[in-house]
């Protein structure tokens, strides 16, 4: 058949495998198998809208090192 069409036998099975095989999701996928194993996580809408990215940006300017040092610790602890 491939040779008769003149192409080759991995192009052949590509199509054959485009064809039988549904187009995969993978986020969907892996989404559908944290649901199905009961490890799904949703959190609660606060009802307030989230702050504007330069806001949040500002707002959080100087946390680096107080974070870093925080975590360090924390690590440190156990």
């Amino acid at each position: 058949m491939a040779t008769s069409e003149g192409r080759s036998v991995n192009a052949v099975v590509r199509e054959i495998l485009r064809q039988a095989v549904p187009p995969s999701e993978p986020r969907a996928d892996l989404r559908a198998l944290i649901r199905a194993a009961g490890l799904e996580v949703t959190l609660p809408r606060t009802g307030t809208p989230a702050l504007p990215r330069d806001e949040a940006i500002e707002l959080t300017r100087g946390w680096g090192r107080l974070v870093s040092e925080a975590l360090e610790a924390d690590r440190n602890h156990r």
